[in-house]
Protein backbone atom coordinates (compact mmCIF):
# COMPACT_ATOMS: atom_id res chain seq x y z
CA UNK A 1 0.00 0.00 0.00
CA UNK A 2 1.23 3.24 -0.82
CA UNK A 3 1.84 5.95 2.45
CA UNK A 4 -0.82 7.63 3.03
CA UNK A 5 -1.05 11.51 2.72
CA UNK A 6 -4.74 12.45 2.44
CA UNK A 7 -6.35 13.07 6.00
CA UNK A 8 -8.47 9.72 5.72
CA UNK A 9 -8.00 6.45 7.61
CA UNK A 10 -10.09 3.43 7.90
CA UNK A 11 -10.13 1.72 11.28
CA UNK A 12 -8.28 -1.33 12.04
CA UNK A 13 -10.61 -3.35 11.19
CA UNK A 14 -11.69 -1.64 8.09
CA UNK A 15 -8.06 -0.99 6.78
CA UNK A 16 -7.32 -5.09 7.41
CA UNK A 17 -10.62 -5.85 5.41
CA UNK A 18 -9.26 -3.19 2.36
CA UNK A 19 -6.05 -5.16 2.27
CA UNK A 20 -7.87 -8.77 1.85
CA UNK A 21 -10.16 -7.09 -0.27
CA UNK A 22 -6.87 -5.53 -2.61
CA UNK A 23 -5.17 -9.12 -2.19
CA UNK A 24 -8.27 -10.37 -3.73
CA UNK A 25 -8.32 -8.94 -7.19
CA UNK A 26 -6.20 -9.18 -10.02
CA UNK A 27 -5.36 -5.20 -10.17
CA UNK A 28 -5.96 -3.23 -6.79
CA UNK A 29 -8.43 -1.01 -9.05
CA UNK A 30 -10.55 -3.80 -9.36
CA UNK A 31 -11.23 -3.40 -5.74
CA UNK A 32 -12.53 0.48 -6.00
CA UNK A 33 -16.54 -0.67 -5.47
CA UNK A 34 -16.20 -2.85 -2.55
CA UNK A 35 -13.77 -0.27 -1.40
CA UNK A 36 -16.59 2.11 -1.36
CA UNK A 37 -18.72 0.04 0.72
CA UNK A 38 -16.29 0.14 3.35
CA UNK A 39 -16.09 3.65 3.46
CA UNK A 40 -19.47 4.09 3.57
CA UNK A 41 -20.33 1.45 6.33
CA UNK A 42 -17.44 3.03 8.74
CA UNK A 43 -18.40 7.02 7.81
CA UNK A 44 -22.12 6.58 6.70
CA UNK A 45 -20.84 8.24 3.12
CA UNK A 46 -17.60 8.86 1.30
CA UNK A 47 -16.39 12.11 1.95
CA UNK A 48 -14.26 13.55 -0.14
CA UNK A 49 -10.82 13.13 1.90
CA UNK A 50 -11.88 9.16 1.15
CA UNK A 51 -11.90 10.09 -2.38
CA UNK A 52 -8.61 11.56 -2.65
CA UNK A 53 -7.16 7.88 -0.43
CA UNK A 54 -8.74 6.05 -2.56
CA UNK A 55 -6.74 7.90 -5.29
CA UNK A 56 -3.48 6.95 -3.52
CA UNK A 57 -4.29 3.71 -2.65
CA UNK A 58 -6.11 1.67 -5.93
CA UNK A 59 -3.91 4.16 -8.69
CA UNK A 60 -7.07 5.44 -9.79
CA UNK A 61 -8.16 8.99 -10.93
CA UNK A 62 -10.56 10.66 -8.55
CA UNK A 63 -12.86 11.36 -11.77
CA UNK A 64 -13.53 7.31 -11.58
CA UNK A 65 -14.20 7.57 -8.04
CA UNK A 66 -16.96 10.59 -8.51
CA UNK A 67 -17.92 8.69 -11.39
CA UNK A 68 -19.19 5.72 -9.35
CA UNK A 69 -20.31 7.80 -6.32
CA UNK A 70 -22.62 9.59 -8.78
CA UNK A 71 -24.23 6.57 -10.69
CA UNK A 72 -24.60 4.04 -8.39
CA UNK A 73 -27.50 5.42 -5.70
CA UNK A 74 -26.17 2.74 -3.24
CA UNK A 75 -23.32 5.43 -2.72
CA UNK A 76 -23.66 8.26 -0.71
CA UNK A 77 -21.25 11.50 -0.90
CA UNK A 78 -22.73 13.26 1.19
CA UNK A 79 -23.92 12.63 5.02
CA UNK A 80 -27.50 10.77 4.64
CA UNK A 81 -30.63 9.74 6.83
CA UNK A 82 -29.83 7.05 9.18
CA UNK A 83 -32.21 4.96 6.91
CA UNK A 84 -32.27 5.48 3.58
CA UNK A 85 -35.26 3.51 2.19
CA UNK A 86 -34.78 3.10 -1.82
CA UNK A 87 -38.19 1.93 -3.55
CA UNK A 88 -37.50 0.92 -6.81
CA UNK A 89 -40.39 2.36 -9.18
CA UNK A 90 -39.12 1.16 -12.77
CA UNK A 91 -42.21 -0.29 -15.03
CA UNK A 92 -41.89 -3.75 -13.11
CA UNK A 93 -42.06 -2.52 -10.09
CA UNK A 94 -44.66 -0.28 -10.60
CA UNK A 95 -47.06 -2.58 -12.12
CA UNK A 96 -46.18 -4.83 -9.04
CA UNK A 97 -47.88 -2.11 -6.83
CA UNK A 98 -44.86 0.52 -6.54
CA UNK A 99 -46.60 3.56 -6.87
CA UNK A 100 -49.41 2.97 -3.50
CA UNK A 101 -46.04 1.60 -1.19
CA UNK A 102 -44.56 5.12 -1.97
CA UNK A 103 -47.48 6.60 -1.34
CA UNK A 104 -47.54 4.30 1.86
CA UNK A 105 -44.47 5.44 2.73
CA UNK A 106 -44.78 9.09 2.63
CA UNK A 107 -47.96 8.97 4.46
CA UNK A 108 -46.09 7.03 7.07
CA UNK A 109 -42.94 9.10 7.36
CA UNK A 110 -44.46 12.16 6.53
CA UNK A 111 -42.46 12.96 3.84
CA UNK A 112 -42.06 12.74 0.31
CA UNK A 113 -39.97 11.42 -2.29
CA UNK A 114 -36.30 12.83 -1.66
CA UNK A 115 -36.71 14.29 1.59
CA UNK A 116 -35.83 13.20 4.73
CA UNK A 117 -37.58 13.28 8.29
CA UNK A 118 -37.17 16.17 10.69
CA UNK A 119 -35.35 13.91 12.88
CA UNK A 120 -32.98 12.79 10.20
CA UNK A 121 -34.18 8.72 10.79
CA UNK A 122 -35.42 8.30 7.25
CA UNK A 123 -35.08 9.19 3.66
CA UNK A 124 -37.12 8.36 0.64
CA UNK A 125 -35.73 7.69 -2.79
CA UNK A 126 -37.51 6.94 -5.75
CA UNK A 127 -34.99 4.58 -7.65
CA UNK A 128 -34.90 3.52 -11.30
CA UNK A 129 -34.16 -0.72 -10.53
CA UNK A 130 -32.97 -2.47 -8.14
CA UNK A 131 -32.89 -5.71 -10.64
CA UNK A 132 -35.70 -6.93 -8.54
CA UNK A 133 -38.23 -7.13 -11.97
CA UNK A 134 -40.12 -10.60 -10.95
CA UNK A 135 -40.33 -10.00 -7.06
CA UNK A 136 -41.55 -6.19 -6.68
CA UNK A 137 -42.56 -3.86 -5.06
CA UNK A 138 -38.63 -4.18 -3.94
CA UNK A 139 -37.01 -1.55 -1.89
CA UNK A 140 -33.64 -1.51 -0.38
CA UNK A 141 -32.25 -0.07 2.89
CA UNK A 142 -27.76 -0.13 2.57
CA UNK A 143 -27.21 -3.63 1.48
CA UNK A 144 -30.53 -4.78 2.84
CA UNK A 145 -33.23 -5.89 0.14
CA UNK A 146 -36.58 -6.57 0.76
CA UNK A 147 -38.87 -7.79 -2.10
CA UNK A 148 -42.72 -8.09 -3.03
CA UNK A 149 -43.52 -6.01 0.09
CA UNK A 150 -47.14 -5.07 1.05
CA UNK A 151 -48.01 -1.76 3.37
CA UNK A 152 -48.53 -4.14 6.53
CA UNK A 153 -44.52 -5.47 5.81
CA UNK A 154 -43.30 -1.96 5.34
CA UNK A 155 -44.93 -0.96 8.23
CA UNK A 156 -43.12 -3.75 10.50
CA UNK A 157 -39.88 -2.31 8.70
CA UNK A 158 -40.42 0.61 9.95
CA UNK A 159 -41.62 -0.37 13.32
CA UNK A 160 -38.14 -2.28 13.46
CA UNK A 161 -35.89 0.52 12.10
CA UNK A 162 -37.61 2.90 14.86
CA UNK A 163 -36.24 0.87 17.31
CA UNK A 164 -33.11 0.88 15.94
CA UNK A 165 -32.91 -2.79 14.47
CA UNK A 166 -32.62 -3.76 11.01
CA UNK A 167 -34.92 -5.96 10.29
CA UNK A 168 -34.83 -9.54 8.36
CA UNK A 169 -34.30 -9.14 4.49
CA UNK A 170 -35.05 -10.96 1.82
CA UNK A 171 -31.69 -10.91 0.28
CA UNK A 172 -28.62 -8.74 2.09
CA UNK A 173 -26.47 -7.94 -0.70
CA UNK A 174 -22.28 -8.63 1.04
CA UNK A 175 -20.34 -6.33 -1.71
CA UNK A 176 -17.34 -5.86 0.34
CA UNK A 177 -16.88 -9.22 2.24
Amino acid sequence: MAETRSAFALNDAGMAQFRRLVERYPTKQSALMPALWLIQDQEGHVPPEAVDWLVEQLDVSAARVHELLSFYTMFRAEPQAEYVLQVCHNISCHLSGARPLLEHLKQRLGIGIGETTPDGKFALEGVECLAACGMGPAMQLGKHFYEKLTPARVDEILESLRRGVVPRADTDRELAE
